[in-house]
């Protein structure tokens, strides 16, 4: 057992490695743009499925509420997290429009819109990151493997170099967690 939970973590500490150096410099250009939307008293949408909806929970948290130091609330919707949207939408539309409606109605020109999909593959993220763009949002993508299709839907992407999910996941988190301190330091 003990191999077995070293062999994890030295797995999670390689792919953190070359997250880092892969994604380090659109990370930083990611919290450029937040601020930038924030401070123009715009706000941050948030969409993704499974795992990906939870990421898309906590960080709109980490910004409503507050990361590490105590500052304003900042304006970030979790589209994930309103069950009677998604599941009217889902039923009237079909499950692949649940984040694009939402964006519709919700979303804002000069707004941020942040895609997770570890396959970067997801429909309804990539529609919705496309809707966003309709809207004249700017938008950002979290994703893994080799990115799918969503980079030709994000100005920015950030792509975990890694094939299996719950590294991406991790990875997603801790690039989230770090966008979040990055804003939240020059507040």
């Amino acid at each position: 057992m003990t191999e077995s939970i070293q062999n994890e973590f030295l797995a999670h500490i390689k792919v953190a490695e070359k997250t880092m150096e892969r994604c380090s410099l659109e990370l930083a250009k990611a919290a450029d743009l937040c601020f930038d939307v924030l401070k123009s008293g715009r706000k941050i949408l948030l969409m993704g499925n499974g795992g990906s909806a939870a990421d898309a929970l906590h960080l709109a948290a980490e910004f409503t509420g507050r990361y590490q130091t105590q500052r304003v609330g900042l304006p970030a919707i979790a589209l994930t997290s309103d069950v009677a949207a998604l599941t009217s939408i889902g039923n009237d539309f079909g499950f692949d429009m649940v984040f694009s409606r939402q964006i519709e109605a919700l979303a804002k020109k000069g707004d941020v819109c942040i895609g997770f999909s570890t396959s970067g593959q997801s429909a309804n993220v990539i529609r919705g990151l496309e809707r966003a763009r309709i809207k004249g949002c700017k938008t950002i993508g979290f994703t893994g493997r080799e990115g799918g299709t969503m980079p030709e839907y994000s100005d920015i992407c950030l792509i975990v170099p890694s094939q299996i999910t719950s590294r991406i996941q991790e990875m997603h988190l801790l690039m989230g967690h770090t966008l979040v301190q990055l804003v939240e330091s020059r507040w």
